[in-house]
Formats: structure tokens, sequence, C-alpha cells
């Protein structure tokens, strides 16, 4: 179900969109209303599915951990849920998702060391129902957009 918003719930979201901690006060200030309705709109955009959260984003590389790895997979359909389950239960898998194509399944896994990265994809290999594994390093990250196209905040009523 699509979720029409108004040019206020449009605004609020671009404000945590570039700051996920910026006060209710803060919002109401610009946008001309009180910290009571920011936190009512919130609250209903939350209710709504519009926004599912507000997270920090993390330099891996502080934490001790490699560039991260995209791994596509080729399951055996009939086995593609075992192998999820697996995947899901993975501590360095920290995306999932099921695509189409030649591959039915993207991974993207972050390791402390490039050199760990042979003993995961074996590990991964050795899953039963898994056909085939490619895996893609990410030298440098390009363009990482956490927002919505600008689209979305332009449109009219």
């Amino acid at each position: 179900m699509v979720v029409a918003l108004d040019k206020i719930d449009r605004k609020i979201l671009e404000f945590l969109i570039e700051d996920g901690r910026a006060s209710f006060s803060k919002i109401a200030k610009e946008t001309k209303l009180t910290d009571v309705a920011i936190k009512k709109r919130v609250e209903r955009l939350k209710m709504r599915g519009v926004l599912q959260g507000i997270s920090a984003k993390l330099n891996l590389k502080s934490l001790g951990y490699e560039n991260p790895i995209f791994v596509l997979l080729r399951t055996e359909l009939s086995k593609n849920k075992d192998v999820i389950k697996k995947l899901q239960a993975n501590e360095y898998v920290i995306e999932l998702y099921q695509v189409l194509g030649e591959y039915n399944l993207l991974a993207k896994v972050v390791l402390p060391s490039l050199d760990q990265a042979e003993k995961f994809i074996e590990k991964i290999g050795l899953i039963d129902g898994v056909i085939d594994a490619k895996t893609q390093v990410i030298l440098s990250e390009l363009k990482n957009k956490v927002s919505l196209p600008a689209q979305v905040f332009q449109k009219k009523l």
C-alpha cells in the first residue's frame, strides 16, 4: 500500500534522513509546528510503516572489519529456505536479499580480514542446497544514499 505524504511529513523525513538525532523541537522550529505535533507525526509515520526506525551508520574499518563482500548464491529451490535460515544465523552476513536472475540470493558479508574470505566461501559452499557462489569484494564506496529520490520530497499535493 502506498502511503500519501503531505508537505510536512516529507519535511520531517528530510530532517531525519539528514540527522537521525534531530530533536523534535529543532524540526518543530523549522516547520513552524509544536514539538508535540512533530512527535505525533513521527509516531504516525512509524505506525504507517513509512519510518521503520533510525539507525547509526558504522565505519566498519574502525571496528576492525575489511570492506564488505557481496556473495551471489545459486541454490536448489527446494532447499532455498534452509539456506536462507543458515545465512540469517551467520554473524558475518549483515544483509541478505532474494534476487531474480542467474543467482537467487545476494548476501553482504563483513569479515575481519580478506584472508578469512576464502574460508567463509568454503563454509557457505558446504551448506546443503548451495549450488554455486560468486564473490565481489567492494574496493570503495562511491554512493550510499539512505534517502529517497528528490521527487518524493518535491511531490505536489
